[in-house]
């Protein structure tokens, strides 16, 4: 079972926060908080990231039945939220078990394949000497030797177990399982539920060309975008985000 922050009292129905490629629930804190002001919110540590289990397999088949074991294991059907490779397995889980899932929010991802790789990031985190970090200032000063960003290399940091001397990412799976993430997988059916493709105005992840496949798969997608917002929308513009959740899962 996928590890889970919970916020707010259970009952109704639950949101579930599907986070991306080298996150973790605990990112979602902010906003599963304010969510949760009057819902039960549930972020989840997807597979081979934060606390929950290691798999040799990161496909998002897989990562949609993880998804279904904990909406069944909280009431059996929920509104959902998942970002970028969260976004993906979100819609794998709507499609293949379109009863469990309510609402659907789609943030910044479509599903189709990508051409971009992000096995540099896993180069730079296995570069980094754990033996030489007592903080996540050190790792931040090593990282940066590849990772010029430094809010990149503040987002790599928080999967850092200090203590223990590791990361909490799986990054040898993950990198040799790269191809399944920015891809997307052959699926069918259709999701007739609500749903929502949320955007960043600057970022070019959805575009208009993908509106054709994503109508195929969810019928009743609307689409919005956020201003002055990149693909870390989430993070870029979370009040923003938060009023856009709120407008459509209470509509």
């Amino acid at each position: 079972m996928l590890n889970q922050i919970h916020h707010g009292a259970p009952g109704g129905t639950p949101l579930i926060i599907v986070h991306g490629l080298y996150g973790s629930a605990r990112n979602w804190g902010v906003i599963g908080k304010r969510l949760s002001e009057n819902r039960h919110v549930i972020a989840v540590d997807q597979r081979n990231h934060g606390d929950s289990p290691w798999h040799d397999s990161h496909s998002y088949p897989d990562m949609a039945a993880d998804l279904a074991a904990v909406i069944d294991a909280n009431g059996g059907r929920a509104d959902v939220v998942g970002h970028s490779m969260g976004g993906k397995a979100a819609m794998v889980l709507a499609l293949a078990h379109p009863e469990k899932v309510a609402r659907l929010v789609v943030a910044d991802i479509a599903p189709v394949g990508y051409s971009h790789d992000q096995t540099q990031y896993i180069d730079a985190m296995q570069s980094v000497d754990l033996g030489a970090v007592t903080k996540r200032a050190d790792a931040s000063e090593q990282l940066a030797r590849q990772v010029e960003d430094k809010v990149l290399q503040s987002f790599f940091t928080q999967s850092l177990d200090i203590a223990a001397k590791r990361w909490k990412l799986n990054l040898e799976v993950l990198k040799r399982e790269m191809d399944k993430i920015v891809g997307f997988p052959e699926v069918s059916g259709r999701f007739e539920g609500p749903t929502l493709f949320l955007s960043g105005a600057l970022s070019e992840y959805v575009l208009p060309e993908h509106r054709p496949v994503i109508r195929a798969h969810f019928p009743k997608a609307r689409f919005a975008r956020l201003a002055q917002a990149g693909h870390w929308l989430h993070a870029e513009k979370p009040r923003e985000f938060e009023a856009s959740l709120r407008a459509f899962l209470d509509a």
